[in-house]
């Protein structure tokens, strides 16, 4: 029987042959990536288990991207920069991105991404559920506790179950109105919240590869709001370019072996599929855009790390180009880098930024925003009943700051054009 991506990835990690699903197994980890949320007390428990004058096990695998509650006054997130601060200085850190300084990035998976952390054949942990992003590059990459964090921090090292894979297909050409996020949405709204738990969640097929790496990005991170242990995409002669275009480090792929074993197998035919939403207050809540047309909307909202990249805005500004916002609009770009891309792209003369200005949305600075909620005074967090139309990868009770609003999750395409309309508007009425 032979071995899926994940599996082969694994066994090497772990100086094995081959690795089956269910085994416990010690794997060597080649990247470790924390932020301000979890940074700090990841930092607190390895001082406490390893002593305060221990050294981590290699300060080039270690990458420290502040993000979330960073653009604010409340004291406690601010203390936690200066945590972090202290700590890559003391190590000498070469990969820490500080806030307030031209090396701030914006938010850590994409920040991985764009400065080459991302390798094909790799394994990289986070402590963030969603680090599961960065298995687009054809690595295992997935989400750890503090405590385990602290361990790798220490060691290098950590414990792993092997998952299941389930696998994804979807077959043909994307019509112009779909893009990655209704993709996973019907993946999720079709396995359910928990059908994917400690999975891997691999996505296969021509529509996927037809994707640029921007858009795999957004299948593999929503992966966890299935339950997912990590997602995965076969790496290509696409993900190749990328990667060298941002770094010389090696890299050694690998592609799951023709008979290898599935726990589950679905297959999608992208030309038979419509732009879907999940409804509040859950990801897997899917309906069709048609379905939940016409509903009232307070607030739109295009950022995050599934839709804060440079090809989410450069979709949204198609439709909002010439036209105006009817309700509060942010636009959160996920990098200082997509930020800058912003200034310089241009649609029909204008570049990116200046449309979305132009059509009144309220523009941020490049960071995780309103996906978290975070600190009071953190911009855009949502205050009261508001329903809200969002890129965001989550949509539970309080996720974006009120427990009382109501938060749909939706596509670039069709959060714009559902700000144009102020309701939930079906992106295949607008575009061209």
């Amino acid at each position: 029987m032979g071995q899926t991506i994940t599996q082969k990835i694994l066994a090497r990690n772990a100086g094995r042959d081959r690795v089956a699903p269910g085994e416990n197994i010690w794997i060597d980890v080649d990247t470790l990536m924390t932020h301000d949320v979890c940074g700090p007390p990841t930092i607190g428990i390895f001082k406490r288990e390893f002593g305060e004058d221990a050294k981590v096990w290699d300060p080039d695998k270690l990458v420290i991207l502040p993000d979330h509650y960073i653009f604010t006054e409340d004291p406690h997130a601010r203390r936690n920069i200066d945590i972090l601060r202290d700590f890559a200085a003391q190590h000498d850190l070469p990969h820490y991105y500080d806030v307030g300084t031209s090396r701030y990035k914006g938010v850590c998976h994409v920040a991985l991404a764009e400065e080459g952390f991302n390798r094909p054949g790799t394994v990289l942990f986070g402590t963030d559920s969603h680090s599961c992003t960065s298995g687009a590059f054809g690595m295992f990459s997935t989400g750890v506790g503090n405590t385990d964090a602290a361990l790798i921090m220490g060691t290098g090292k950590i414990w792993v179950k092997v998952p299941e894979t389930l696998r994804f297909v979807f077959e043909g050409t994307l019509p112009p109105w779909l893009m990655a996020k209704d993709l996973i949405l019907s993946v999720i709204g079709d396995v359910g919240f928990e059908g994917g738990t400690y999975c891997a969640l691999e996505f296969d097929g021509q529509a996927v590869f037809d994707l640029s790496m921007e858009e795999r990005m957004t299948l593999t991170n929503m992966a966890i709001e299935a339950g997912g242990k990590n997602g995965v995409i076969a790496a290509d002669e696409k993900t190749f370019e990328h990667v060298r275009a941002r770094t010389d480090r090696p890299f050694d792929p690998v592609w799951s072996d023709p008979d290898a074993a599935w726990l589950q197998e679905r297959v999608y035919d992208v030309s038979n599929m419509e732009p879907v939403v999940a409804k509040p207050h859950r990801p897997d809540n899917r309906a069709t855009v048609s379905e939940v047309a016409g509903t009232k909307l307070d607030r739109a909202y295009i950022g995050s790390c599934t839709g804060g990249k440079l090809e989410d805005f450069e979709a949204a500004a198609k439709i909002l180009q010439g036209e105006e916002v009817r309700i509060d609009t942010f636009v959160v770009p996920a990098s200082t880098e997509v930020t800058r891309q912003m200034h310089e792209r241009t649609l029909n003369g204008k570049t990116l930024w200046q449309v979305f200005v132009d059509a009144g949305c309220k523009m941020g600075h490049a960071s995780c925003g309103a996906c978290l909620g975070g600190p009071i005074d953190t911009f855009g967090r949502t205050q009261g009943t508001e329903v809200v139309i969002s890129t965001t990868n989550r949509n539970f009770p309080g996720r974006m700051g009120s427990k009382q609003s109501a938060v749909y999750l939706a596509s670039p395409l069709t959060v714009a054009a559902s700000a144009v309309q102020g309701t939930i508007t079906d992106p295949r009425t607008v575009l061209a």
